[in-house]
C-alpha cells in the first residue's frame, strides 16, 4: 500500500530552507498576552509555534506578553499554561516580557543617543493626526528634533515618574511620509502609572509590543518569530528595531493566517464583555471558544488538534466551518467514548408482565469493538424509562418506535409491545404499558423488529442534568446589530432526567456516548445526589468534508 505523502505547507518550506543555509537549529515562541483566556483561534498560533518546534528538533518558550499592566492578572497566566499543558504541549522557557524591562530601556536610551528616537508631547489624538492616511502622507511632530540632552532627559523623567499618564511617549524616528503607517514614528514607550503584576510598582512607563517584542526575540535567540496576519504590515517595524538596537542574531518573523469560525466570536474584548456583562457564565461557560470552555463541554484535545492539522497553514484568511470542528471532535468521541444509557425526557414504561420485585442484569459493552474495554450491566426490572419522543399515539409512516400494539426491542433486553398507556388531567401521556416475550432476550433471539430504544431502569437510576448547547450568535440576526444583540436565546437549555446506576462513579471530565443521544462530558457542577453532563456534540454529523 502506498504512503500518503503530505505537502509541505509555506512555513515548513522556510524553515527547512533556513535551516539548510543559514541557522541549523530551530527556536519559537508563544507569546500570549495574559488579559483573558486562550480561545480556538489562539490554538491555532499555539499549535503552530510549538508543532514547528517539536516537528524539527527545536525548542519553544512560553513568554508572557505583558508589556501592559492594566488587563493583565495571573490569573490569566495559569489559566493559559493549563491549556497549553491540555493540549499537550511542554515549553522550554517560561519568560515574561516584563523581565527584559531594564534591557527595553537600555536599548530605547541608545536609539535616542543614536538620533533615531525622540520624546514627543503631541496627545494621542493630536499623533493620529499628524499621521496622515493611508493616501495621505503624515507630517512631523513639532517635538521631532529636539536634542539628543534634551530626549535623554526628558525620558528619565518620563520613567521617574514626573509626567502623568499620556503627557509624553517615546517615539521611533523613521519616516512620517512612508507608505507602511508602521513607519511614521511609531511610539516606542507610554506613560502608565499602574501597578503590574510582576514588577509592582518599579515602573511608570511601558514599552509597546512592537519594540518590546522583536528585542525578547533576539535576546532569546528566537530563529522564527510566527505570528498571524496582521502583524505581516509590522514587519518592517520589527526588523527596524533588531537593526537599529544592532542585535547580532536576527530573528525572522513569518507571517500566517488567523481561524475564522463560521458563527463564533474570536474578539478577546467581546469574549471578555460576554463574561463581565453576564451573558454567559464565565470563561469556561461551554458556549464560549475558549479553550477552557471546550474542555469543560468535553472536547478531547486530541481533536482540538487534529482539527488544526486538517485545516493546515495559509498565507490568506478564510471563514472555517464550525461544522469541521464539531466532525473532529465527533470522531475523536466515537472512537474512544464508552457507551451509556441517558434518558433526557423521561417517560415511565411499565412491563405488566414482569414479576413484581424482579431483576436481571443486562450486559452491555463499553465500546463496540474493542473487548478489551470492557462491559458494565444494566438492571432491568418491571418499571423503566425512555424518551419522550419514542412513543407516540398516532404515528406518522415509517416511525419505528413504540406505538399502539407496535413492538420494539429495548437495547440488550427483550421485545416488548405496547398494550396500552395512561394519561394525566390534561390528557398528556404519563405511562406507557407493555408486555415482553420472554423468548427474546438479546443474543438468545432470531426474532428482529425494526426499532431499537434505549431506556433506563427506574430502579437505581440517577436523577440528572443535562446541558444542551447551541450557537452562541444567533445565524438568522442582522450583523449590523451590536453582538450583543445577536445572541441566540436557545443557545443553552437544561433537561431532567436520568442515567445509569453505573455513572454514579463517572468523574467530571469524563466523556461518553449515551445511545441515540449524543455525546456528553460530565461536569464539574456536579455532585453525587445530581450529576451533570454537557453534550459535546450531538450524533449526527453535518459536515460535508
Amino acid at each position: 500500500m502506498e504512503e500518503t505523502v503530505r505537502s509541505k505547507n509555506f512555513i515548513e518550506e522556510i524553515i527547512e530552507e533556513d535551516m539548510r543555509t543559514k541557522e541549523p537549529r530551530v527556536k519559537t515562541r508563544f507569546p500570549p498576552e495574559p488579559n483573558g483566556y486562550l480561545h480556538i483561534g489562539h490554538a491555532k498560533a499555539l499549535c503552530i509555534d510549538f508543532g514547528m518546534a517539536e516537528q524539527y528538533g527545536g525548542s519553544c518558550n512560553l513568554r508572557f506578553d505583558d508589556t501592559n499592566p492594566t488587563k493583565e492578572d495571573v490569573e490569566y497566566v495559569e489559566a493559559i499554561k493549563e491549556d497549553i499543558r491540555w493540549l499537550g504541549f511542554q515549553w522550554d522557557q517560561l519568560l515574561f516580557g516584563s523581565s527584559y524591562f531594564d534591557e527595553c530601556y537600555a536599548l530605547a536610551v541608545k536609539l535616542i543617543k543614536k538620533g533615531v528616537a525622540y520624546v514627543d508631547d503631541l496627545t494621542k489624538d493630536q499623533m493620529r493626526e499628524y499621521r496622515g492616511t493611508l493616501t495621505e502622507p503624515g507630517k512631523n511632530s513639532p517635538y521631532r528634533d529636539r536634542s539628543i540632552e534634551e530626549n535623554l532627559d526628558l525620558f528619565e523623567r518620563m520613567k521617574n515618574g514626573e509626567f502623568e499618564d499620556g503627557a509624553r511617549t517615546l517615539r521611533a524616528k523613521i519616516d512620517m511620509a512612508s507608505p507602511n503607517i508602521n513607519l511614521r514614528d511609531p511610539a516606542l514607550y507610554r506613560i502608565k502609572h499602574a501597578h503590574h503584576h510582576q514588577t509592582g510598582d518599579k515602573w511608570c512607563i511601558y514599552p509597546m509590543y512592537d519594540f518590546a517584542h522583536p528585542i525578547q526575540d533576539a535576546i532569546e535567540g528566537v530563529t522564527h518569530s510566527l505570528c498571524s496576519l496582521e502583524y505581516e504590515a509590522h514587519r518592517p517595524l520589527y526588523d527596524w528595531v533588531v537593526e537599529q538596537c544592532e542585535f547580532e542574531h536576527r530573528p525572522r518573523q513569518i507571517e500566517f493566517a488567523r481561524l475564522n469560525l463560521t458563527n463564533t466570536m474570536m474578539s478577546k474584548r467581546y469574549l471578555r464583555r460576554l463574561v463581565e456583562e453576564g451573558f454567559v457564565r464565565g470563561w469556561d461557560d461551554p458556549r464560549m471558544p475558549t479553550l477552557c470552555a471546550m474542555r469543560r463541554r468535553g472536547y478531547p484535545a486530541a481533536a482540538i488538534r487534529d482539527f488544526l492539522d486538517r485545516i493546515g497553514v495559509a498565507k490568506a484568511d478564510s471563514v472555517v466551518e464550525t461544522a469541521m470542528l464539531e466532525h473532529c471532535v465527533r470522531e475523536n468521541l466515537n472512537a474512544h467514548a464508552h457507551r451509556y444509557m441517558a434518558v433526557t425526557d423521561p417517560l415511565p414504561v411499565i412491563v405488566d408482565n414482569w414479576e413484581e420485585g424482579r431483576t436481571e442484569q443486562i450486559v452491555l459493552e463499553n465500546l463496540p469493538g474493542a473487548p478489551e474495554a470492557g462491559t458494565h450491566t444494566v438492571p432491568f426490572g418491571r418499571e423503566l424509562y425512555i424518551e419522550r419522543e419514542d412513543f407516540s399515539i398516532d404515528p406518522p409512516k415509517k416511525y419505528f418506535r413504540l406505538k399502539p400494539e407496535g413492538e420494539v426491542r429495548l437495547k440488550g433486553a427483550y421485545i416488548v409491545r405496547c398494550v396500552g398507556w395512561d394519561t394525566d388531567e390534561s390528557g398528556n401521556v404519563s405511562a406507557v404499558h407493555v408486555t415482553y416475550d420472554p423468548s427474546t432476550r438479546s443474543g438468545d433471539c432470531e426474532r428482529k423488529v425494526k426499532g431499537t430504544l434505549h431506556f433506563v431502569p427506574k430502579d437505581g437510576a440517577l436523577p440528572a442534568a443535562f446541558r444542551l448547547y447551541d450557537a452562541l450568535l444567533d445565524p438568522g440576526a442582522d450583523p449590523a446589530l451590536d453582538f450583543t444583540e445577536r445572541l441566540n436565546p436557545d443557545s443553552f437549555v437544561e433537561r431532567q432526567g436520568f442515567v445509569e446506576p453505573a455513572l454514579a462513579a463517572a468523574q467530571p471530565g469524563d466523556a461518553f456516548q449515551f445511545l441515540r443521544v449524543g455525546y456528553f462530558c460530565k461536569d464539574a457542577d456536579s455532585t453525587p445526589e445530581r450529576p451533570v453532563f454537557n453534550r459535546a456534540v450531538g450524533l449526527k454529523d453535518s459536515f460535508k468534508g
